[in-house]
């Protein structure tokens, strides 16, 4: 299963970064991709939907993606059903590093389905140069905030 993941350090006190971020419909703002992202249902916290819109090589893809992990100030996980294409799943970490900041560590998985399957050897060099990408954007954000 293709993955990837990158740790960004912000100067930005953890609170303030959880509340930002566990907020995923601020996707919008940190990652490249996303066009387009709302909260359908729920609260933030577990079993709450969101409603993705990502651009990738010129194609708009929708994702439904579901809270199955909050641990307030630690972790968020996120599910993504891409339909019959890819099941991605999420993973954001947070923790307060030395300098009073936080450290984020974004982990993205993907798992292809049907002829998807097939595109799975071609898919980490692209992953990697987005990975970079949202990171960036990612860092560049939260030390706005």
């Amino acid at each position: 299963m293709p993955s990837v993941e990158r740790t960004v350090s912000t100067p930005t006190p953890l609170t303030r970064v959880w509340e930002y971020l566990h907020d995923f419909s601020n996707a919008t703002e940190w990652d490249p991709p996303t066009v387009e992202c709302q909260r359908i249902s729920g609260d933030g916290g577990i079993g709450t939907v969101y409603r993705n819109v990502s651009e990738l090589l010129g194609q708009q893809q929708e994702v439904t993606f579901r809270v199955v992990d909050f641990v307030e100030y630690q972790r968020l996980q996120l599910e993504g059903d891409a339909g019959d294409s890819l099941q991605l799943c999420d993973t954001i970490t947070f923790a307060e590093n030395a300098e009073g900041g936080t450290d984020v560590t974004y982990h993205a998985e993907m798992k292809p389905q049907g002829a998807a399957k097939l595109a799975t050897p071609l898919m980490p060099p692209g992953l990697e140069l987005l990975a970079k990408r949202v990171a960036d954007s990612l860092k560049s954000t939260l030390d706005a905030l």
